[in-house]
């Protein structure tokens, strides 16, 4: 399947089958994603898609399919598309009883056709409304024994254009004096090592200015640190993207996110790119350079 071939994926089934995981699977393949939405407005949106330009061409939409008159809104809108320019593909995410009753009780969660009674009540009536779009279905997967990374691994074998997880990692330099940044996952505090904001002429610069990143790297502890940092970085990012994990974020922190940091966020990321898909941002790069970074 090329990049550019518009793919429209409707997802459904089970209640606890693990619609909510495949979901974020398809936004991480950078799938245009909406759940829950109505049948009624399939059409709609795939006029929408078409008139996009291709700026919307892989979508994937939710769909909870409750109530009898869902299901014929659902069969009357495929079968209108059937020879349209492009006809949604059904995904349907089914799972055992068993595992299904399971789950409920993990979660403490009520079956939505349930509310009051037994889980395996709303289990068993579920089923039964689902058994003809079940049979509409191009794909099924039975998620009884998969855990939410083997699920999601499954969705970016299936829909992946290169067939190869996507994994980033993003390493970010900041200014502990301007707050943490609230979406690290890892956090390298370099306020230890030498400062270039007291060498005068090297005030006003910036870590990607050669004489000051120079300045950062020329240290003995500069050195030990970088060495045990990508030590450690070289065991857990495999760990990280064998997990299933989509992005990491590395952020490194001086005072003021203008020298040490930047420097260091810059060699890191440099040092990583032929293995990773690498981005590097400056997030208090330009802030008060005239302060202490």
């Amino acid at each position: 399947m090329s990049a550019s071939e518009p793919q429209i994926v409707i997802i459904t089934g089970m209640s606890g089958a693990g619609k909510t995981v495949v979901i974020q699977s398809f936004e991480d393949l950078g799938f245009f994603c909406v759940d829950n939405l109505p049948p009624t407005l399939l059409p709609k949106f795939l006029e929408l898609m078409k008139e996009s330009e291709n700026k919307m061409n892989k979508v994937a939409l939710g769909m909870d399919l409750r109530g009898r008159e869902f299901f014929d809104d659902l069969f009357t809108a495929l079968d209108d598309l059937a020879n349209s320019w492009v006809v949604p593909k059904i995904l349907f995410l089914d799972a055992d009883d068993s595992a299904l009753v399971r789950r409920y009780k993990e979660t403490r969660r009520v079956h939505p056709l349930a509310p009051s009674g037994l889980p395996l009540e709303g289990i068993k009536m579920e089923r039964e409304m689902l058994e003809e779009l079940k049979g509409r279905a191009q794909i099924i997967y039975n998620t009884s024994q998969s855990s939410p990374r083997e699920l999601r691994e499954k969705i970016l074998k299936e829909f992946s254009v290169n067939k190869q997880s996507i994994f980033t990692v993003n390493v970010m330099s900041f200014g502990f004096k301007h707050g943490l940044p609230i979406d690290a996952d890892l956090v390298f505090d370099v306020r230890f090592l030498p400062n270039p904001h007291y060498v005068e002429h090297m005030r006003p610069k910036t870590g990607l200015d050669v004489e000051v990143s120079s300045y950062v790297l020329k240290w003995t502890e500069t050195g030990q640190f970088l060495e045990k940092v990508i030590d450690l970085l070289t065991f857990m990012l495999p760990q990280y993207k064998r997990e299933g994990k989509s992005q990491l974020v590395i952020a490194i922190g001086c005072t003021g996110g203008q020298h040490r940091s930047v420097a260091l966020a810059e060699y890191i990321g440099h040092h990583f790119e032929k293995e990773y898909n690498i981005a590097i941002a400056h997030r208090d790069m330009e802030r008060r350079k005239d302060q202490q970074a």
